[in-house]
């Protein structure tokens, strides 16, 4: 069977050093056209691709089968749409659109086209995270009361990124955020209800920097926060149970090595040294826990086996729209000071 061709709407960052390079590593795909609006960096790398200078010169070529929106989040919803109604087959980069409403209007478009329609929640194979679902699903730490979850860098100075502009869907709750509520669902499913604090601490900052979200469960008690003035060591995860407590420090190495232009391949992907591993604080004893091996090229691979009918699609789009309705009501929640019921 012919590789699926596949087009990178968008060539920023993120589309250069993440999703080019994991498409490139998947046998089932075919990198073949990239949409540039000025320029044709994507050459340099990948000389036979073709380049467009926009969405609708793509689709009007019929030049690929899987389109891969990488834009501003602003953008999302109408490109997929336009995608889903020239009947490609569409993956987005996280969030898949700014609100739940418009997620569930892709979801109904996609369904009426038959097309696969997925979201980038690349997170679920970080190595942590794989390692946290095995700890809980062993009962590692007996029955557990506490998760904590953050996502913390040190920027202090407002880039230029379109991420930092005063446009809906932008700031760190949109974009990390929607990370760490989505490996929250995954863990214990949808909670009750959300408290939440969303604020722009920097000076001079428009989009939000900070959030710190609580996802109302019977139990555990589950917490995630984000922050971009934190620069002194703080735990990536913090599980506590009746046997004993795991903390994780550091971020999965799979980012860090996207950036570096290391490509992601052979076995050794993605593995953490042991330096690196968290740590169980039993009663009379702690114990290092290997890292679990993430890999992030399993998405794609289960991306494109899913458009051939060969596997169950791993992020489906109920599972979107329950993480923008979270989002939404964590907004909502800071605005009025109060829990929101989902």
């Amino acid at each position: 069977m012919n590789p699926i061709r596949t087009a990178l709407v968008g060539f920023g960052n993120v589309g250069e050093k993440t999703h080019a390079p994991l498409i490139q590593a998947c046998p089932y795909l075919e990198l073949c056209a990239v949409v540039e609006r000025s320029q044709q960096k994507s050459k340099v790398k990948y000389p036979h691709v073709e380049v467009y200078r926009s969405l609708e010169a793509l689709l009007e070529a019929d030049a690929a089968d899987l389109m891969v929106i990488v834009t501003p989040n602003d953008l999302h919803f109408e490109q997929a749409k336009l995608c889903l109604e020239r009947g490609k087959h569409v993956l987005v980069d996280k969030p898949v659109t700014i609100s739940s409403q418009e997620a569930m209007i892709l979801k109904r478009i996609a369904k009426e086209n038959g097309r696969v329609l997925s979201v980038f929640q690349n997170r679920r194979l970080d190595g942590d995270f794989k390692t946290v679902q095995k700890l809980i699903y062993e009962e590692k730490l007996g029955k557990l009361v506490h998760f904590e979850s953050h996502f913390d860098r040190f920027r202090p100075q407002i880039s230029d990124n379109w991420r930092e502009k005063d446009n809906l869907g932008n700031g760190i709750t949109y974009d990390l955020g929607t990370h760490l509520i989505d490996q929250a669902v995954c863990l214990f499913g949808m909670p009750k209800w959300v408290k939440a604090e969303i604020r722009v601490q920097r000076a001079n900052a428009i989009a939000d920097d900070f959030f710190d979200i609580i996802l109302g469960y019977d139990s555990p008690y589950v917490r995630l926060t984000a922050s971009v003035l934190s620069n002194a060591p703080m735990p990536k995860f913090l599980l506590q149970g009746y046997k004993g407590s795991y903390i994780k420090y550091g971020l999965d190495v799979q980012e860090k090595a996207l950036k570096a232009g290391i490509a992601p391949k052979g076995d050794d992907w993605g593995v953490e040294d042991a330096s690196a591993w968290g740590k169980v604080y039993f009663a009379d004893k702690i114990e290092p826990i290997q890292t679990e091996r993430g890999d992030y090229r399993d998405f794609y691979s289960n991306l494109a086996k899913s458009i051939r009918g060969e596997e169950t699609l791993m992020v489906k789009m109920d599972e979107a729209i329950n993480v923008l309705k979270i989002i939404e009501s964590a907004f909502e929640s800071n605005e009025s000071g109060q829990k929101i019921v989902i």
